[in-house]
């Protein structure tokens, strides 16, 4: 249901996500057992267009409990630094960094919002400042988003975005085939919808989520306006889950639509850098 928005959405989006924190972490859907025993939870194409992160700083901005910033850690990074607005979240990656031996010098985390992170974390910049999947969303301005990011990004230094396509967004639920929603509203999409991602059936008591869809011509748009330069955009026809009820997952664990169907972009990436000084 698209709404205004109300005056209390960070608080009730805080509200849901520390709730989800423990099922996650106790989840199959993250199997943190799998992750301490060595499991990388990247995408192949995001490990190939960010490239080798060898001796590299990296800002993770709505890292949730980790394990994406960590797995950046273990592929070398130099040091790493987690944000995410719950407080749970945040303890639950900090706990995991022990688990795998990162000391809080290469593996820190921190807890603020988002469009506060040039003054919660602890470096003035970073050679790569990364977002991953299901970040923007849960942001109304993304203007202020790219601001923000981009102040922190190292001069040399590059954004990376790895995102579910906002077209998916506007489609129906079961066959993922039919324009159901607005692509262009502004408002904020207000849902009730109980469990989590990780788990359906999950009991939960905070429902109530706020959330912004941004078609990419904005979050383009706006990275350009933040004084970063696009290097690319990329389209991709797989997703990370169910989607649409019309997505079959395969062996290398992506999603995808039946073969005999059109295909339409799932999740889209792009890398945006900050020119070196001269």
């Amino acid at each position: 249901m698209y709404s205004p928005t109300p005056g209390d959405w960070r608080e009730a989006n805080r509200s849901l996500w520390d709730e989800r924190v423990p099922i996650h972490v106790a989840s199959d859907y993250y199997d943190l057992d799998a992750f301490r025993a060595g499991k990388d939870t990247l995408r192949d194409f995001e490990v190939a267009e960010v490239g080798d992160v060898g001796g590299r700083s990296l800002l993770h901005l709505q890292c949730h409990i980790g394990l994406d910033t960590l797995s950046w850690a273990r592929r070398g990074a130099s040091r790493v630094v987690g944000l995410d607005f719950s407080e749970p979240a945040v303890e639950a990656a900090r706990s995991l960094a022990d688990d795998i031996g990162f000391t809080p010098e290469r593996a820190a985390f921190v807890t603020a919002d988002v469009y506060d992170a040039a003054e919660a974390v602890p470096d003035t910049a970073y050679d790569i400042v990364y977002t991953g999947t299901g970040a923007l969303n849960w942001l109304p301005d993304v203007d202020r988003w790219a601001e923000t990011a981009a102040s922190l990004v190292a001069p040399g230094g590059f954004l990376y975005l790895a995102e579910f396509h906002p077209l998916t967004d506007i489609l129906d639920d079961e066959t993922g085939s039919r324009l159901v929603h607005d692509y262009f509203a502004r408002d904020a999409w207000l849902d009730e919808t109980p469990g989590t991602y990780a788990d359906f059936d999950a009991p939960t008591i905070h429902h109530r989520s706020v959330e912004w869809q941004h078609p990419i011509g904005e979050v383009v748009s706006a990275l350009a306006a933040a004084g970063l330069r696009i290097e690319f955009l990329h389209e991709h026809d797989v997703s990370l889950f169910a989607r649409f009820t019309a997505l079959a997952r395969h062996e290398d664990g992506y999603y995808r639509f039946p073969p005999d169907r059109a295909r339409v972009p799932l999740m889209y990436s792009l890398k945006a850098a900050k020119p070196a000084r001269p």
